[in-house]
């Protein structure tokens, strides 16, 4: 224990002269070869090493080549960095290692109230037993998925789990041109094959058409698909827009579909000042995934889904029969029967401690603090002469493009998707690309709580830079 002691330390040293040094460090680097080699051909140990040893390879191997995600401007994907409540306590969860599958022991207590403070934050009714942790949107969205599934069959007179969807009608899925891959992925896995996933239109804000939504809905119905599931988005990746929920909600409710809302991003942008009319309908939902790991900065992996009614989600996956279900030492049950995972780690300790350590008031501030600073660099956007700005500011994600005057349209496009690796070889900003309206564009995603305007600034200087050497 003298050594562990002694290398815990050291390593608590490591963690915050890393943290310390970032912000004055490059965004992102590549991996020098040596490295490389280092990392990805290692030959499998034959005699152990002392605890020490393994800190310095880390000190000089891994830490030096991060994703970037804890730099100030780091604007990339929906990657923020890590609360230091999360990294104070995650040795701890370790040290603990508990699996909370279920059972009676802090793990499985403490994730009981932080899927509530969750689903409170954003204002969506709770009921106890309705929702867990995950790993991520990607997982929490399958949970959902496979849960409405189960109920959409079961209206039929079958029950999926016993029989599959043999002999059943196809089921459709509706979700937006700006719906995240993660749906697909849960479609495909769940057995429903992409082919049954309707790609909504959007309009010039790139929200869902509810028009449209309804109109498809019909067409499959006349052909013989089955209608069953609908996902909006509550911020989506590529332009932080968020679909008309209430409307959405309103046509699910009619047609019977069950009513999704991927909320991983954006549904804590409810708390930013004047945005809660625009979340009007999240209460709805039938399900609602939500990802500490993103705007709250819970360190990797902490995904969440929430349910209106607990009953569904154990339905689908428990196997416990439902006469030995009433324990009335635990009449929610475990956790494993309420999604895939058996051996499920101590996630609630590291967002217990982010919560915990901002606060309301905290998340409040973190929220709209991106948020203006969002709307601020659309501003300048707009008030330059070499950039468009593409959907409006709703939560922290910009989509913009650069505008060329003496390019033309295929030229500039191949520009803009070269802008984004020359501005992350370059070490001083990081940013992604993505496409809009089948053309090529630049976003900025900014959930770092010390960027500042300066960053901002910093960041179109550095693509105008990356224009200079992609057209010298």
């Amino acid at each position: 224990m003298d050594d562990l002691r002694r290398a815990g330390r050291s390593a608590v040293d490591l963690a915050v002269d890393h943290l310390a040094a970032v912000p004055g460090g490059p965004v992102w680097r590549p991996v020098a070869e040596a490295d490389r080699s280092w990392l990805t051909r290692q030959p499998l140990p034959g005699a152990g090493r002392p605890l020490a040893d393994l800190l310095h390879d880390v000190r000089d191997r891994i830490l030096p080549y991060p994703m970037g995600n804890g730099h100030p401007r780091f604007f990339g994907w929906v990657n923020s960095p890590p609360s230091p409540a999360g990294v104070l306590v995650a040795p701890l969860a370790a040290a603990m290692n508990p699996s909370c599958a279920g059972g009676e022991h802090a793990g499985v207590l403490l994730e009981r109230t932080v899927v509530r403070w969750l689903a409170e934050l954003v204002d969506f009714p709770y009921q106890p037993g309705a929702g867990l942790l995950a790993s991520g949107a990607s997982v929490a969205t399958v949970i959902a998925m496979a849960t409405a599934r189960q109920r959409a069959v079961r209206r039929q007179g079958h029950n999926v789990r016993e029989t599959g969807l043999y002999g059943q009608r196809p089921l459709a899925i509706y979700a937006s041109a700006e719906a995240h891959s993660c749906l697909r992925k849960a479609a495909e896995l769940l057995g429903m094959g992409s082919r049954y996933i309707r790609t909504v239109p959007v309009d010039g804000a790139y929200r869902m058409e509810t028009g449209a939504l309804r109109r498809m809905i019909t067409a499959d119905r006349e052909a013989g698909v089955r209608p069953f599931f609908v996902a909006a988005s509550a911020g989506t990746v590529n332009t932080g827009t968020v679909d008309p929920l209430e409307e959405v909600a309103g046509i699910a409710r009619e047609c019977g579909l069950w009513f999704h809302i991927d909320g991983a991003y954006g549904a804590l942008g409810i708390l930013a000042e004047g945005a809660r009319h625009l979340y009007a309908g999240l209460e709805l939902a039938d399900s609602l995934v939500l990802d500490p790991h993103k705007w709250l900065g819970v360190p990797v992996d902490a995904g969440c889904v929430l349910f209106r009614d607990p009953v569904g989600a154990r339905d689908t996956f428990s196997l416990v029969p439902p006469y030995l279900r009433d324990d009335e030492a635990d009449a929610l049950g475990w956790f494993s029967e309420y999604g895939p995972e058996q051996t499920r780690p101590f996630r609630a300790l590291r967002v217990w401690a982010t919560i915990s350590h901002l606060g309301r008031e905290g998340i409040v501030r973190l929220v709209g603090r991106t948020t203006r600073l969002a709307r601020t660099l659309a501003a300048m956007i707009e008030a330059s002469d070499d950039f468009d700005l593409l959907a409006p500011a709703v939560t922290s994600v910009i989509a913009f493009r650069y505008r060329s005057v003496t390019l033309d349209p295929a030229a500039t496009d191949a520009l803009n998707q070269a802008i984004p690796a020359i501005v992350q070889g370059r070490g001083h900003a990081f940013l992604t690309g993505t496409r809009l309206s089948g053309t090529a564009a630049l976003r900025a995603c900014i959930l770092h709580p010390e960027t500042t305007e300066a960053d901002l600034t910093a960041l179109l200087d550095e693509i105008r830079t990356a224009v200079r050497e992609a057209t010298a």
